[in-house]
């Protein structure tokens, strides 16, 4: 799968990050991602759910904020599906979902143990 790195996807954080991964989501299988953000990114499925570690953490805002297992997670909706923004950690990690997937809670809880791997701010949805 076509996955460039996030600009801070070199952050020792995100190595820690993407060795929690999940070996699937939503039913979908991991598959293999460009060279350059195998240490930081991964895809499951076609069309593919991909999570890119090293994205800018998101600034305080009025978007809708879930908090799934104890990360908080800022929603954006886009034309093909939803982007999931970990908030109050830093470096920041993006899930992408494309709409022909569930848009749950349980597939974000996928993502909760790669996402505790990144520090805290202190700012939380709440």
């Amino acid at each position: 799968v076509a996955v460039s790195p996030a600009p801070m996807a070199a952050e020792p954080a995100c190595a820690q990050a993407a060795g929690r991964y999940p070996q699937a989501v939503a039913g979908a299988v991991r598959q293999p991602v460009a060279e350059e953000a195998r240490d930081s990114a991964a895809a499951w499925g076609n069309p593919a759910i991909v999570a890119r570690c090293g994205v800018e953490s998101p600034a305080p805002s009025t978007d809708r904020c879930l908090t799934i297992e104890g990360v908080d997670w800022v929603v954006e909706d886009l034309e093909d599906g939803i982007a999931l923004v970990t908030y109050g950690r830093t470096p920041a990690l993006e899930v992408l979902v494309p709409r022909r997937y569930p848009q749950s809670s349980d597939l974000v809880a996928d993502f909760a143990d790669a996402a505790g791997a990144l520090e805290t701010t202190g700012h939380s949805c709440g």
